[in-house]
């Protein structure tokens, strides 16, 4: 074969291969983590947001003093974190490493915002309330909060998922413990984060509510009567309505992943996304992650069952009806607390703590449907205690945003980025 031939075909295979790739994430370009300064000068419980226009926010809790702490935010400025706003600071705030405060913007509109955080409501351990707050103007000022739940019972209501429905609706559910105190409403300190109890009276429940932008509350439901009792919630939106995923309680203590969606006015009946079988009598602590877009949704969570700890990932192509069997995806030794975001080409990223030599690692690795599709990757070394906390992960344009908890003295919210 003559040599322009050559050289033509080969131009051919090239133009071939691009255009394969065109639909497809790349694998992480030489998996380089460039860390991104924060203006957290001590503090913790990051949580970041991207909105739809891909701005991306990062909101923690910063100590102020020893009785004293706020909640503030920043926003992604060409690959910086801008100057940091306050959306409010309390002396009562029940502050925990597992049930960590949290902000989004209404669809269509980044000068509203609501964000919310957790506050005292009586002497109990585990009485308070949820707080929401919202801002007119970009989080310049903020309004006096509300609470979204109305029984007006000093319990437990924590654990909030906020999305964005709409340019005049937000989508919030939280785990109440209305149900769990007795005649006299009095505090059951045997359930809690620290010892993964439960109380002996009723069940914690998973409820939820629509507001709008003046805080006036909508459509206020209880989803699931009995559920785990300190595990994070997470919701979504899909081409159908909202989804939320959440740590099931059965009656038999098996303490599995299910979902409940909205579809029209009417919430389905809960639906478990894999039948793990975990049997334990207590909380983990260690709740699941959802995201949608379109038919498209992924839920990743943490499971011992079989006294096997093992951090796993589930598709669904027809908006959460249905769900493929899981791809298990950790190195052996996981610690859970895991997040997820979706890609392009069926895929998504997911991270998760694993235990090292040294204490944990951030991991995040590539996968689809039926396997992974990359090599893991360490974001972060870590501290496998609680103070480090859930760390975060968004996507913005062609990067992935990691958020986590820096453990040192003093303790600081620390982010980096890394390139697809």
């Amino acid at each position: 074969m003559k040599p322009y031939k050559i050289l033509f075909l080969y131009f051919c295979l090239c133009y071939f291969i691009a255009c394969q790739n065109t639909s497809k994430d790349p694998v992480v370009a030489s998996q380089t983590i460039t860390e991104i300064p924060t203006p957290c000068k001590t503090g913790g419980e990051p949580n970041l947001f991207t909105n739809e226009n891909g701005e991306v926010y990062l909101s923690w809790v910063e100590k102020l003093n020893d009785s004293t702490t706020a909640l503030q935010f920043s926003t992604l400025e060409k690959d910086q974190w801008s100057a940091p706003k306050t959306i409010a600071t309390g002396t009562d705030w029940f502050v925990n490493w597992a049930d960590f405060p949290s902000l989004v913007t209404y669809a269509g509109d980044d000068n509203l915002l609501a964000a919310h955080w957790l506050q005292k409501s009586a002497g109990g351990t585990y009485d308070y309330d949820v707080h929401i707050a919202q801002s007119q103007d970009g989080g310049t000022s903020w309004g006096e909060s509300f609470i979204p739940h109305q029984d007006g019972i000093a319990a437990e209501h924590g654990f909030v998922s906020m999305i964005p429905l709409s340019a005049n609706r937000i989508f919030a559910t939280w785990l109440d413990g209305r149900n769990t105190k007795g005649e006299g409403h009095e505090d059951h300190d045997s359930h809690g984060h620290d010892d993964h109890g439960h109380g002996a009276h009723g069940a914690m429940t998973l409820r939820a509510a629509t507001f709008d932008s003046n805080g006036k509350l909508y459509d206020e439901v209880e989803l699931d009567n009995k559920v785990c009792d300190c595990c994070q919630t997470s919701a979504a939106l899909t081409d159908q309505g909202v989804i939320v995923a959440y740590r099931d309680r059965s009656d038999e203590e098996v303490r599995d992943i299910s979902i409940i969606q909205q579809v029209g006015n009417k919430w389905t009946q809960p639906v478990l996304v894999a039948k793990d079988n975990w049997q334990i009598v207590g909380c983990p602590v260690n709740g699941p992650v959802i995201k949608a877009k379109g038919k498209q949704v992924v839920v990743a969570w943490f499971t011992m069952a079989g006294e096997e700890a093992q951090v796993k990932i589930a598709f669904s192509e027809d908006s959460g009806t249905t769900f493929s069997p899981p791809v298990r995806i950790d190195e052996g030794k996981p610690l859970g607390r895991v997040d997820v975001v979706l890609l392009a080409n069926k895929e998504a990223l997911v991270s998760w703590l694993e235990e090292s030599e040294t204490g944990a690692d951030i991991k995040a690795v590539k996968v689809s449907a039926k396997e992974k599709t990359g090599e893991s990757f360490t974001v972060a070394a870590t501290d496998p205690g609680r103070q480090s906390g859930f760390p975060q992960m968004v996507r913005h344009e062609n990067k992935i945003v990691f958020a986590w908890v820096h453990v040192d003295n003093p303790t600081i919210v620390k982010t980096a980025m890394i390139k697809l």
